[in-house]
């Protein structure tokens, strides 16, 4: 029996890093930078004003008040994305709007706020200092500075300044896509009249929506059944669409189980147990030419979850070029009583009653107990050679709130 440590090296070493590719910024959202970033422009790009109002000269509002207010006769305005022919000399106005270029021989921009907003003079009521409310060529970044770093994950933000120092398609590590499939003769479609001995498929479901909040473009697809032929196919089709296949189900020691001979005869396949509850049946290999990683969870759907959190998870990480592949642990006070096999991992599901203290939660740590399972956002570790928590010992906790960038 593997211990998780070294079952989940093999898993990783079982996959790589995805070759880059280039794609339009509109489609690298959740990707990982294969290339620096350098900036083709300074940003702003050009002196401009941050606030609608006047472009001014400032020592001419020096004695500006509300009781004294300077007027200044208008010569012309200028809204964002146009550029004035007018020269401003003392004792004009020119009017300004956000974002517009700054006009020649203006220093700076006064609020239409501190004005009477006329249209074709203005009277002013503060004085300002030079340069108020002018956003300066290059103030942020300069045209050559490398702005982001390969390796780098992409987000919202980091995709605004990529557009905006002038690049439309960049090289990326695309996010993998990964095909889901549950197997097993017992399963039917969500929605269909459950008879007696079938089971609703929810293990492809809960893997589809995992496997894309981990960073992937995943699809899930029918419940295959207990047919060795008719899994083959399926898995041959694949091949030429994804980059890891993800299925759940026959990896036990049971009679009926078609995968492990499935695999073996499509490409290579390692089956292990491993020192954990849930998830102790656990599978990889690959399939196809060229080769597309498999991994195989079982069948229970809670041992699916914690398998996919412990090993697919940093798996797909890895896939997508990013450093940290496993999320962090941390610690935390057990609010309730466990038994654990003294020779395993236990992951049992927890919820968080505040940052430092977790509460069992559901009916049992059952591997079938998906009520327990909905209601968790945590995963509390007891490890080889503990065989009970007691209420209020510190604990190891995985926070499965959210993913980590």
């Amino acid at each position: 029996m593997l211990s998780v440590a070294e079952y989940l090296d093999l898993v990783l070493d079982s996959v790589s890093e995805l070759p880059a590719m280039e794609l339009p910024i509109s489609d690298v959202n959740g990707c990982v930078l294969a290339q620096d970033i350098y900036a083709r422009w300074p940003l702003p790009s050009f002196d401009n004003s941050s606030m609608d109002g006047y472009a001014v000269i400032a020592a001419d509002l020096a004695h500006a008040s509300e009781s004294v207010p300077i007027s200044l006769p208008v010569i012309d305005d200028i809204p964002a994305g146009f550029k004035s022919l007018e020269t401003l000399q003392s004792g004009q106005a020119i009017r300004i709007m956000t974002g517009a270029p700054m006009p020649a021989g203006a220093d700076s921009v006064i609020r239409v706020e501190d004005t009477d907003g006329g249209s074709g003079v203005v009277r002013i009521q503060v004085p300002i200092e030079v340069g108020s409310c002018v956003r300066r060529e290059g103030e942020d970044v300069q045209a050559g500075d490398l702005v982001l770093t390969k390796g780098t994950f992409i987000g919202p933000r980091q995709i605004a300044l990529i557009a905006a120092v002038g690049h439309g398609v960049i090289s990326v590590i695309p996010k993998p896509r990964v095909a889901v499939l549950a197997t097993g003769s017992e399963l039917v479609e969500p929605g269909t009249e459950l008879k007696y001995g079938l089971i609703s498929d929810s293990n492809s479901f809960l893997i589809t929506a995992i496997a894309n909040d981990s960073g992937a473009t995943a699809y899930r697809l029918p419940p295959v059944q207990d047919d060795e032929d008719a899994l083959i196919e399926i898995l041959q089709d694949q091949v030429h669409r994804a980059d890891l296949i993800i299925t759940t189900g026959g990896v036990s020691m049971g009679a009926y189980d078609p995968v492990k001979s499935a695999f073996l005869k499509l490409g290579t396949a390692q089956f292990h147990k491993v020192a954990m509850q849930p998830g102790m049946p656990q599978g990889f290999g690959s399939v196809g030419e060229p080769a597309i990683p498999i991994i195989t969870l079982p069948g229970n759907p809670v041992s699916a979850y914690v398998s996919f959190e412990v090993f697919i998870r940093p798996a797909i990480r890895k896939m997508r070029g990013l450093k940290q592949l496993e999320r962090p642990h941390r610690s935390a006070t057990l609010k309730g009583e466990l038994q654990s096999p003294i020779n395993k991992v236990q992951f049992a599901r927890g919820r968080f009653m505040a940052e430092e203290q977790v509460e069992l939660v559901g009916t049992g740590q059952g591997s079938h107990v998906l009520g327990g399972l909905a209601q968790a956002d945590a995963l509390i570790v007891i490890p080889v050679g503990v065989d009970s928590i007691t209420n209020g010992e510190q604990v190891q906790v995985i926070d499965v709130r959210g993913d980590l960038t």
